[in-house]
């Protein structure tokens, strides 16, 4: 029997501060100085009411993932299947309406064309009396010349008026003159593309006599405006002239509106064409996918984000499990550091807890440490307290020595 002798401390076998994982302001604390706590016993709560509203949204992601997946999975019924072809249906005689007014369109175009040309050879060739005969200076003199001349020893500025407006309807001549010839030279069932073009040069044409009509405006009215602030009397016939020129004015204008709508019209029938041509396809795409099934990347990729809503789930349970500070093992509270109503940051402390259970620590010599083995029986006597002698056990035996003075001692620990 050999007797090895050692002297140290005791403490308890285990002490921790126990601190919080989350941060926030501290609900309750449930916990008092010398209070005995089990393992697991709450101590402290920090509010938790984002966290318990993020747990709910990620149970709730993941009931509607899961009812996705099962939605998924369910047999073809007739009603999906019959819906999905009344929508290819109905965007087929969507198509099929709008490739009709297309049609409509493109007569209605011609006819807005041809009522054009009812008026516009009447606004030409009134424009083009007004401002090339002889009628208000006689000897071979212009109307246009006319007008300048009687008020260019007063405002020179008339010339630009009269030059805007040869300008102007040499302009709308040239565009005219062609345009009547396209005119003359197309028929009604010409197909799309040249009845369009039709339109569209009848538009443009338009344009420039009505701006030819207005250049004119405003050199006969600058006339009248001359010679009335100096009292003079302006040539009858430019009042007529006005008249006329007013009424050209709206003639063009409600000419140049119809034009432009049925131009507009027939834009839009093709652009709704080409959109139910897309969703034609998309359709019929859809309804031959309801036909075949689920496939198999669609299976994985709902189960895939079903495992992701539980991953979220599972990390909202554990930071609201966070907000709830609990006793990592049986002990008593040595020590109370927070109160209900303060902030607890992430890693403070907020009490600390020891064991009940008692330790002894006595450090040994190398040669005293290798006779001793964990498991054997000790017999403790305690300085402060005489005659108490209490039976241990070697629980624990460094593996590594501490060097001190060139002295290797080891530390052994004794439980009561």
């Amino acid at each position: 029997m050999v007797s090895i002798t050692g002297s140290g401390q005791v403490s308890a076998s285990n002490q921790s501060d126990i601190k919080s994982k989350a941060s926030g302001d501290i609900t309750g604390v449930y916990v008092t100085l010398g209070q005995e706590a089990g393992a697991g016993a709450l101590l402290a709560v920090i509010d938790a009411s984002d966290a318990e509203r993020a747990e709910r949204d990620a149970e709730t992601n993941l009931e509607t993932a899961k009812l996705e997946l099962e939605k998924l999975l369910e047999p073809l019924d007739e009603l999906t299947l019959l819906q999905a072809e009344n929508s290819l249906a109905q965007t087929k005689e969507s198509k099929q309406k709008s490739e009709d007014d297309l049609k409509k369109a493109h007569e209605d175009g011609f006819n807005t064309v041809a009522n054009a040309f009812l008026e516009l050879p009447g606004v030409m060739t009134g424009l083009q009396d007004m401002l090339f005969e002889s009628t208000l200076g006689g000897s071979g003199q212009w109307n246009i010349d006319y007008y300048e001349d009687a008020v260019k020893t007063y405002d020179e500025k008339v010339s630009q008026y009269k030059e805007a407006a040869l300008l102007a309807y040499q302009t709308a001549r040239t565009a005219y003159d062609k345009n009547f010839t396209d005119y003359k030279s197309t028929s009604r069932f010409a197909n799309s593309s040249i009845i369009e073009s039709l339109i569209s040069e009848t538009y443009d044409t338009t344009k420039d006599i009505a701006e030819a009509v207005k250049s004119a405006n405003n050199l006969i009215q600058f006339y009248q405006d001359k010679l009335t602030e100096r009292k003079i009397k302006p040539n009858s016939l430019s009042n007529t002239h006005l008249s006329a020129l007013n009424a050209n004015t709206g003639k063009t204008n409600s000419n140049i509106s119809s034009l432009l709508s049925i131009k507009r019209t027939i834009q839009d029938s093709k652009e709704a064409i080409i959109s139910a041509e897309r969703s034609i396809e998309e359709k019929e795409l859809s309804l031959a996918k309801i036909k075949k099934g689920p496939d198999d990347l669609d299976i994985r990729a709902k189960k895939i984000t079903i495992q992701q809503k539980e991953d979220a789930l599972l990390t909202a349970k554990q930071a609201l499990a966070d907000h709830y500070v609990r006793a990592p093992f049986a002990g008593i509270i040595a020590k109370v550091n927070a109160k209900k109503g303060d902030s607890a940051s992430a890693g403070a402390a907020i009490a600390t807890l020891v064991t009940k259970q008692k330790m002894a620590e006595i450090s040994l010599n190398e040669i005293d440490a290798a006779k001793i083995k964990i498991g054997q029986k000790t017999t403790l006597i305690f300085d402060a307290i005489d005659g108490l002698n209490i039976t241990g056990e070697v629980a624990e035996i460094d593996a590594i020595g501490t060097v001190a003075q060139g002295v290797v001692t080891y530390t052994v620990k004794i439980t009561f």
